[in-house]
């Protein structure tokens, strides 16, 4: 991206707003490299890093990174074998503590909040724990870079008897500081010279101390002197400290031996905890300024939703949408000074700068950004008039030198085209500059004063007017960005409201010309216009949101009374099954009877007792059938009514019928409804385009067929029935033949393979092995109890 642009839209100055979200000097620096990306997919990437940090912050209060230093100076000095002081391996301590304790914290995350972060997950996962490591260097070295006395037993050896010796000298010190010596002192105090012990005396009674002179005062009455019986002892102090830097180098040493092997893997971990301190910094930056994450559209569509600048005060800024490269390409902004067309055209370039930043937008929800490959920016402030011909010339310097270097993956902002020379000639070199630019293919927007590029931005293809809206009542702008209505030319009005005389403005009226007029009045008649769709529209959604809670009620109430229905439905059947069960036990004794009055001798027909049967058994009702349609009623609805991109739908809470313009998250989906763009939830709309219902299997109607077949031979008689797979209904009426059966044929005991399943089919078997007279006792069988063992009598 050219650095003009960079500097012209202020991109350095939001970048300078994360600075303070920053703690390390990685991150620091990956924030002074950050440039725009051209690439789509690291555009992507960059965003879902930021998406995830984010959300870090809503589940945990961010990512917490402590003060880290640049360590590649302290890395490069290991490769060379040089040894790191206390205070370089302090900072090589504390980026090796914080690389464990961040990549803990995010495995304890996902862990514990069930959640991924799949675009941080490639960073902190390679973050290499070297615990042992860790553990030795901060257990030697203090925050503060000093030697810690459990760096070694040698080193805590040689403090502890340098501390001893200490505590003798000054003993032997204070002797002289109170004794009757202390009036031969000019201060009875202890003190140190050239790292020995001394006491200050005053000059002329140096003899009665003896020892060694180390300093005398300015003045030379006071001598500074080691007494000849502290001699000993600071002579031994001094070995002792001589001892102690020799441990203290030796541990260094040791130490920068053994971070050498490691010295990439360091690099490696302080590199990626900057990396994600600055991702964090990205995103406590969002939520500081009230940012949502943008939508990448591949078409190149950009809808900003109620963008803001970001260096202006949220409080006071003025959202507006900013819609280019769906229906147009090229927007002609007019409207009065001060208006806020340029910070408009700053925002909107500004904006794209920050979301090819991988930083998310202050926008409204569903706002979609491109990517281009270069954004140029031709912006200046006003001149005076003295100076206007120089500001046309460096205009029209800047303008040449974009004009060389667009193709259709750029961004072209204008501001004041063509203005700084004569009106006429002004307005047709613009009008020419943005034929030039739309035949490259590239994105425009311009503004201007002149009235003649209202009318080319009507008759341009791929071309829109646009304003910034005025209140006359007050004389002020409104800051308001009115897309598809040029600028309204309110010179006249204003200066009648300022008490110009009135003839004066008819006059300027009479020299005005007609169409100019008519055009101010067209342009009136527009903002009215939208002031009166936007009335509607507020009232409207007021509309929408009674609406939607009387809907709420009544489907409330509703699924209340189908789950009631259902419930009523279901007790009474399961009652009736217990009444046709208990029908079912007396059908059985009657037919054993019947079947032992054959066994003696009687003729019955064994196809007759299994008919009357089968006739009884159809009394039987399945409860699931009805209330199955009542349960799965809600579920195919939603099923009839998936959604997509161009249906036509029909938006319940107006009565009118819209078309699907776009797709969003979340069930969500912006309708347009004649002039009328709204972001509606999918259980609002109505699918108007009939679609061809699935097959749905229906049960097949007829009583049971009656089973005339002979009673078998015993021995060809089976034993097991196998019901996996069945459907619940086949599989009963397959059981209930099954026990005729094996009745007819004496068969003394039966196993019914239902498996594990659902249990649906299992507790069938169960109900009607209970209900039976015929079956004695039943019980569970198999590994996993997956098939039941009846004894029949």
């Amino acid at each position: 991206m050219n650095s003009k642009v960079l500097e012209t839209l202020e991109y350095n100055a939001v970048k300078a707003q994360l600075i303070p979200f920053l703690t390390t000097a990685a991150g620091k620096l990956e924030l002074d490299k950050l440039l725009p990306t051209k690439e789509a997919p690291e555009m992507q990437r960059w965003l879902a890093e930021t998406a995830d940090a984010m959300r870090v912050i809503r589940l945990a209060a961010g990512i917490t990174v402590p003060r880290l230093e640049d360590i590649k100076p302290q890395m490069q000095r290991l490769r060379i074998n040089a040894n790191l002081s206390g205070t370089e391996l302090a900072q090589v301590g504390r980026v090796l503590f914080s690389s464990g304790q961040v990549r803990t914290f995010f495995e304890n995350l996902v862990a514990d909040k069930d959640e991924d972060f799949p675009a941080l997950q490639p960073y902190y996962s390679q973050l290499v724990m070297l615990q042992d490591l860790t553990r030795q260097v901060n257990t030697a070295i203090d925050a503060d870079g000093r030697i810690t006395d459990e760096a070694s037993p040698a080193l805590q050896k040689v403090r502890q008897a340098i501390s001893s010796t200490e505590n003798a000298i000054r003993q032997q010190m204070q002797n002289y500081t109170r004794g009757k010596l202390a009036k031969y002192l000019s201060d009875a105090i202890v003190t140190i010279r050239d790292d020995r012990y001394v006491i200050p005396v005053k000059a002329e009674y140096r003899s009665q101390f003896g020892g060694v002179v180390h300093d005398q005062s300015q003045t030379g009455q006071t001598l500074y002197i080691e007494p000849a019986a502290a001699v000993d002892m600071n002579n031994r102090l001094r070995e002792l400290y001589l001892k102690e830097r020799q441990e203290e180098e030796r541990v260094l040493a040791e130490l920068s031996d053994i971070l050498r092997p490691e010295a990439d893997a360091i690099l490696t971990n302080a590199a990626i905890l900057g990396h994600l301190d600055f991702v964090n910094a990205k995103a406590r930056y969002a939520v500081a300024i009230r940012a949502n994450e943008p939508e990448f559209s591949a078409e190149n569509h950009i809808r900003l939703r109620a963008a803001r600048h970001p260096l202006l005060d949220p409080a006071k800024a003025v959202a507006n949408d900013i819609i280019l490269g769906e229906d147009y390409t090229a927007i002609i902004v007019t409207g009065p000074n001060t208006g806020g067309k340029t910070i408009t055209l700053k925002t909107l370039g500004l904006l794209q700068l920050m979301a090819q930043s991988g930083l998310f937008l202050p926008v409204a929800e569903y706002s979609t950004v491109g990517i281009f490959d270069e954004i140029f920016a031709d912006i200046g402030d006003e001149q005076s008039i003295e100076q206007s011909l120089s500001t046309f010339s460096s205009h029209m310097v800047n303008i040449v030198d974009i004009l060389k270097q667009i193709d259709r993956h750029s961004l072209v902002l204008f501001d004041e085209l063509g203005a700084g020379t004569d009106p006429q000639e002004g307005a047709a070199l613009a009008m020419a500059i943005l034929d030039a630019v739309g035949a490259h293919g590239a994105y425009t927007v311009a503004t201007t004063h002149y009235p003649e590029l209202k009318v080319y931005g009507y008759n341009r293809t791929d071309t829109i007017n646009a304003s910034m809206e005025f209140d006359v009542e007050t004389l002020r702008p409104t800051y308001k960005f009115l897309l598809g209505i040029p600028g309204q030319s309110n010179a006249l009005e204003i200066s009648r409201r300022l008490g110009l005389p009135e003839d004066i403005i008819n006059a300027a009226s009479a020299l005005t010309a007609d169409d100019s007029q008519e055009l101010n009045d067209m342009i009136a008649d527009l903002v009215e216009r939208r002031n009166a769709v936007l009335d509607q529209q507020i009232q409207l959604a007021a509309q929408v949101v009674e609406n939607r809670q009387i809907k709420s009620s009544y489907e409330q109430k509703y699924t209340q009374f189908e789950q009631k229905e259902a419930k009523l439905l279901e007790d009474a059947k399961q009652e009736a099954n217990h009444v046709v069960a208990e029908a079912k036990k007396r059908s059985s004794r009657i037919i054993a009877d019947l079947e032992k009055m054959q066994r003696d001798g009687n003729q019955i027909k064994t196809n007759e007792l299994i008919a009357a049967k089968g006739e009884l058994n159809q009394l039987r009702q399945e409860p699931s059938a009805k209330n199955n349609r009542i349960l799965r009623k809600a579920k195919q609805a939603r099923a009839d009514q998936a959604l997509s991109l161009g249906d036509t739908v029909l938006v319940r809470e107006y009565g009118q019928q819209g078309i699907i313009k776009r797709v969003l998250k979340d069930n969500k989906f912006e309708v347009q409804m004649g002039i009328l763009k709204m972001v509606l939830e999918g259980d609002a709309l109505e699918k108007q385009t009939l679609k061809a219902s699935d097959d749905q299997a229906k049960p097949k109607s007829g009583r049971r067929g009656v089973n005339t077949a002979r009673a078998t031979n015993r021995a060809n008689a089976s034993a097991t029935l196998d019901l996996r797979g069945e459907r619940y209904e086949a599989a009963m009426a397959q059981l209930d033949r099954f026990i005729d059966n094996a009745l007819l044929n004496n068969l003394p005991s039966v196993e019914i393979i239902h498996g594990k399943g659902t249990g649906a089919i299992r507790k069938g078997v169960q109900e009607y092995l209970r209900s039976n007279r015929a079956v004695k006792t039943f019980n569970f069988t198999g590994p996993d109890q997956g098939a039941t063992y009846a004894e029949l009598s």
